[in-house]
């Protein structure tokens, strides 16, 4: 059937985290239903997560069936070439009362041979960060193996990793392989590819009501590490009612706006553009209708919309693969 695409919003996966609180609701609006909320998944397809729209005519069906209707038309010419029917990136908020894990995740080969899936290449927008919060990224200088697991082993592992103050607006670029940890106080937009597979190495030995600890992936994360030096922070312009360039690799492009106005857009039909809005609100206007967005929400604008017109305040992260 021809589908009427129009901008389109997805029911937030909820997740609970042992790390969570509740600033997904108080910032961004989310109705959560516990007080350790970690993340919410915005545009997701990995198995057992798929989103379903929350907005207009195509209300209850899920990003599969609309994949499945007409992939074209949503992903875009040169994404469904290089991606059938798969939607390749998944979009999270993360509300980190507590320190994450001490983590890391595979790179393309070594999870298709493992896990069949993506790896996880990964960016992080820092939305919201309490007073001296940090995260680690990476080491302090090249390391190896072996003194890598030495210091794991005398739990002095963040003796030899890179910590990093943040503020709002920071934003950090993560290769696979590379060892990391958002810290407490932190609440972070996530772009990734659409892969749930991670290793984790330290949980600060921390164990859950009931008094477990979680699973560790020491050996399985032993090769999949980047011992090398990696600079993750990305300097970026904010020149006002312009698409600034942040990020732009192999699988994904991503954009920032300050919009105060009016700003329109013509793209050609090669890939969707999904639209986060980290601050204010605005407006998409196409083929004569306008829509209304506010602060947390992950818009998914399909490709075969190629003139829209955002209106409004806001500060928004513009992605899309080029």
């Amino acid at each position: 059937m021809a589908i009427d695409w129009y901008p389109l919003l997805f029911s937030p996966i909820l997740k609970d985290r042992i790390w969570g609180g509740t600033k997904l609701s108080s910032l961004l609006h989310k109705d959560i239903v516990s007080q350790t909320t970690g993340e919410s998944w915005e545009i997701s397809t990995v198995s057992g997560d798929i989103s379903v729209v929350k907005n207009g005519k195509l209300t209850g069906k899920s990003l599969e069936e609309l994949l499945d209707m007409d992939p074209e038309a949503l992903l875009g010419k040169k994404v469904h070439a290089a991606f059938g029917t798969a939607f390749p990136l998944l979009f999270k908020f993360l509300d980190a009362k507590e320190d994450l894990s001490i983590q890391l995740h595979p790179n393309d080969e070594l999870a298709r041979k493992r896990h069949n899936s993506f790896g996880k290449t990964e960016m992080w927008y820092v939305m919201q960060a309490d007073p001296d919060s940090r995260i680690i990224v990476g080491f302090e200088k090249e390391a190896s193996p072996e003194e890598y697991l030495h210091h794991l082993e005398n739990k002095t592992l963040t003796k030899i990793l890179k910590e990093i103050k943040v503020a709002p607006g920071d934003v950090f670029f993560l290769e696979t392989g590379t060892i990391h940890a958002i810290g407490a106080g932190i609440v972070i937009a996530e772009i990734q590819q659409t892969s749930d597979i991670t290793y984790r190495v330290y949980d600060w030995d921390r164990v859950d009501a009931e008094g477990k600890s979680r699973e560790l992936h020491i050996d399985l994360a032993l090769d999949a590490i980047d011992y090398s030096v990696s600079n993750t922070k990305c300097d970026y312009s904010k020149q006002v009612n312009t698409s600034n360039p942040v990020i732009n690799c192999p699988y994904f492009t991503t954009n920032f706006i300050p919009l105060d106005g009016e700003l329109a857009f013509q793209k050609t039909s090669d890939s969707f553009t999904v639209l986060v809005c980290t601050e204010g609100t605005f407006s998409i206007r196409t083929n004569g209708k306008e829509t209304a967005f506010q602060k947390g929400d992950t818009v998914l604008i399909p490709a075969v919309i190629t003139d829209f017109e955002l209106s409004g305040t806001a500060s928004l992260l513009e992605i899309f693969i080029s």
